[in-house]
Parts: structure tokens; sequence; C-alpha cells
């Protein structure tokens, strides 16, 4: 029997509707040769820094840098029970293989990774990498499936970013806290783009507005505008020279053009809309998208 482990139940089941299984358990969904469960998003996380040592408990400059020499792992509090069905599913006898279908990115292969790292498994891994969930492509996906080993250099990468995270989030934040006594949350990622807003607000404030003149001549059907001007009396000059004289038309050019319809919203702006419009936070909007994306 081999265990198909998923990013999202949603995802769990459309592979299980392809594979036609149909018996939904507690946390997964089983038939003759498979078994499916899924992981709901990070279920292993990297420790926090006091589980390395009590004093890392609290935010002393003393303590600093916090650099473990050996990373622990821990499991998340608030999807504990998927990780313990996860577990059980894994232990068991009669699952002799194992099929990695987390989402097809750095991120999906960490998330699985470190399950099965934390479950102390050492069964055979397969595959599936597939980015739709058209049946087609699950199908596809399931005739095709890879060793696992090919993702290799991909975990180490996602791995990389969530230690560098901790790194820095955790003795940034430390240290800058300490330093202005009072709690401030550095990132490897949110500070140099609050730095890069801060900027540009400081550009929009000290913005300086600058006039100029633009001469226009009214031919009924259409307008001959001038480029910008800065000085009025240069605009002036050029108007006097135009007043009583007869404007040529040269050439013209007509160019056909096909305008495409608006692209679908994005994350980014589909959560900036739903601000404006309805008032709701980021957050809100992504778990609202979350909530139909799993009743589709």
């Amino acid at each position: 029997m081999r265990l198909i482990i998923a990013e999202k139940p949603s995802v769990a089941e459309s592979i299980a509707k392809v594979l036609g299984i149909t018996s939904k358990k507690n946390g997964y969904i089983i038939a003759k040769d498979y078994i499916v469960s899924w992981c709901v998003g990070h279920l292993v996380s990297l420790a926090s820094a006091d589980t390395y040592h009590t004093k890392y408990s609290k935010w002393n400059y003393q303590n600093l840098p916090i650099i473990p020499q050996e990373w622990q792992y821990t499991v998340n509090v608030s999807t504990k029970k998927q990780f313990e069905i996860l577990k059980e599913l894994i232990a068991k006898k009669e699952v002799t293989e194992l099929i990695c279908a987390t989402d097809a990115g750095r991120e999906g292969e960490l998330i699985f990774r470190l399950v099965y790292q934390k479950c102390n498994c050492k069964k055979p891994v397969k595959r599936l990498w597939i980015s739709s969930l058209e049946d087609s492509a699950i199908v596809k996906g399931m005739a095709e499936l890879e060793n696992s080993q090919k993702y290799d250099s991909l975990y180490d990468a996602a791995l990389c970013r969530a230690k560098a995270d901790w790194l820095i989030g955790i003795n940034a934040s430390r240290l800058f806290s300490c330093l202005y006594h009072k709690t401030l949350n550095v990132g490897r990622v949110m500070t140099p783009t609050l730095a890069f807003l801060t900027e540009r607000e400081k550009e929009i404030s000290s913005f300086q507005k600058q006039k100029f003149y633009q001469v226009e001549i009214d031919c009924v059907d259409f307008c001959a505008i001038s480029e910008k001007i800065e000085s009025k009396t240069d605009a002036e000059k050029l108007k006097q020279k135009c007043l009583g004289k007869t404007a040529v038309v040269q050439s013209v050019e007509q160019k056909q053009k096909i305008e495409k319809p608006p692209k679908l919203y994005d994350l980014t702006t589909l959560q900036r809309e739903a601000n404006k419009i309805y008032g709701y936070t980021t957050q809100q909007t992504l778990e609202y998208l979350q909530s139909l994306y799993e009743k589709k």
C-alpha cells in the first residue's frame, strides 16, 4: 500500500477522486492500494530559541547571537492532531512507500520532508510533481512518479531560507529591541521591504511641484499640443508665432489595436481591492479565499 501526502485537504480529495478513492476517515482517505492524507501547511517548523536553553526565554543583549549548533524542530500546536494522524499512517506496516504530493515548489518540498524526518521514516519516497489539479494532469503525474532525490537541492534551498529567516529574525529582533527598549520585529524580507516603503514615502512627501506650460492648437476635430515648456515667456513666444498662421498636417498614421481583457486578480491586488471596498485585512482575505478554495 502507498501513502500519498498532499499539502491541503482539497488537493488530497482531488487526487483521491482521480484514483477512485471514496472511503473518508478522520484525517485521511483510504482504499485498497492507496491512503491519501494531507499536511495542512507547515506541520513541523524550526523550534523556538528557548528550546535550546531556558536562558533564551528572556531577551537579553548578553545572550546574543543565538546560533544553534544542531537545529531542532517542533510540531506546531495548532496542527498537532493532523501530524499524529500522519505519523500513525506512516508507521503502518502495510504502507511500503510514500508519495510526496505537496505543492510543486520549494516550500512544498520542505513541508513534506520535515514531516518525514520528524517521524523518523526510512521508507522509500516517490515525488508527484504537478502544477494543475485537472484529472488529466493528476493521471499523467501518477504515471510519471519520480525519485524524491531529484528534488534534494530544492529542499536544501527551502531549509536554508527557513534557517536564514530564523537567524535574522531571532537575533536582529532581540538586538534592536534590547537597544531601543521596545519590541522591534526584524525580518529578512520584512525589514528591507519596510525600508523601501519608507524611502518612497520620503520621496513623495518631499516632492516639489514644478509648473510647466503647453501651447495648444484647437483644430476642431483634434488638438495639437506642444511639449512641456518650463518658461511662460517661451510658451508665449511660441503662441505668438502660431497666431494667424495656417497649420498644415503633413502626415496621418492610423493603427488598429487589439485591447485584451483585464487579467484576473493576483493575490496582492485582490487583497488591496478587498481592503478598499470591504475593509478586509490581508489575512481576512487570505482566509476567505482559502475557505472558498476548500469548498469548491
